[in-house]
């Protein structure tokens, strides 16, 4: 019979009893490698002059070790950039929050309400914190004008019934730079531009010794349409023009009065007229004027006695009572 085949030999040993030695003694050195280099990392990463070198990293937020071998990353940066994202993802849902709340509310509110600074403070709260604001500032337009800015931030319209209250508080402490700042600082704004405001205008500034300038704001905003001015403002000037001794200017004003066939309702302004006639040595327009205007001095002169008639029946019948 024929022999098997054994294992090929080599120097007098197996081939498979070769290869096993070989194994087990490739293996224990993998393993001595390993172990050597275990041991190596450990005594190095436990060295004090590591330890210092990472507590540095450490608190950047960042440690990376290299070598040539491996590489070692800190669990401090991925702790870190967990904790900026988590951080940076709340602040966005939040602001989601809050903008789809608010979403919400105008889609409630069809569209149109929406939330904004003093909506919940009263009309009355808002223009006294604006009186009390005004008084308290220095005398500067940019500030005057600053408050008024920020105060007319909180509306959603332009608050003109308001800052007539306001100007009629400040009236009543006379604070009259105030009411022309307030004026002023709503016609720039392209508000109020009404006869009544301008009235407003001029008062304040002969109240406020600025009788020339109220001059030039008639001039320019009032007297270029003499046929449609109200009596009660063209009144209201020639006393200005009158008590600031500027007769030559109430003068003329009358005039162009006259020259619209506009008769005086009052007698006290064809008065005022007639003295300013006779301090400028004009007597014979004075004469002229009390002449063609003398029936309003009769009719006052009537209605004085009829008054007088009435106060003394009264009298009378309560002394017969």
């Amino acid at each position: 019979m024929k022999r098997k085949a054994g294992p090929p030999l080599l120097g007098g040993r197996p081939m498979t009893t070769l290869s096993r030695d070989y194994q087990l003694e490739f293996e224990l050195e993998v393993t001595t490698v390993k172990t050597i280099q275990k041991n190596w990392l450990t005594a190095m990463w436990r060295s004090p002059a590591m330890s210092s070198l990472i507590g540095q990293l450490t608190r950047v937020g960042i440690a990376r070790i290299q070598s040539p071998n491996c590489s070692y990353h800190s669990m401090v940066q991925a702790q870190v950039s967990n904790r900026n994202t988590t951080r940076s993802t709340s602040l966005l849902e939040n602001q989601y929050d809050r903008k789809a709340k608010c979403e919400n509310s105008d889609q409630n509110a069809g569209g149109v309400q929406k939330f904004r600074i003093g909506e919940n403070v009263s009309r009355k709260d808002k223009i006294n914190f604006l009186v009390n604001t005004l008084l308290d500032l220095k005398d500067s337009k940019e500030a005057v004008y600053g408050a008024l800015d920020a105060w007319v931030a909180w509306e959603r319209n332009f608050p003109i019934g308001s800052l007539k209250m306001v100007l009629l508080t400040l009236e009543k402490e006379q604070q009259w730079h105030r009411v022309v700042q307030v004026i002023k600082w709503m016609l720039s704004k392209g508000q109020g531009n009404t006869m009544g405001t301008y009235g407003q205008l001029i008062q304040a500034l002969d109240k406020d010794h600025r009788a020339e300038e109220a001059h030039v704001f008639w001039l320019k905003k009032i007297g270029t349409d003499l046929h449609s001015v109200p009596w009660q403002l063209c009144k209201c000037m020639i006393s200005i023009y009158y008590r600031n001794n500027m007769l030559e200017n109430l003068i003329k004003l009358f005039k162009g009065l006259e020259a619209f066939d506009r008769k005086p309702p009052e007698k006290s302004i064809v008065q005022k007229v007639a003295d300013a006639y006779e301090m400028l040595g004009m007597l014979e327009e004075k004469e002229r004027l009390l002449q063609k205007y003398n029936d309003l001095f009769k009719e006052k002169e009537k209605e004085g006695l009829k008054k007088s008639r009435k106060t003394s029946s009264k009298k009378s019948g309560n002394k017969k009572c």
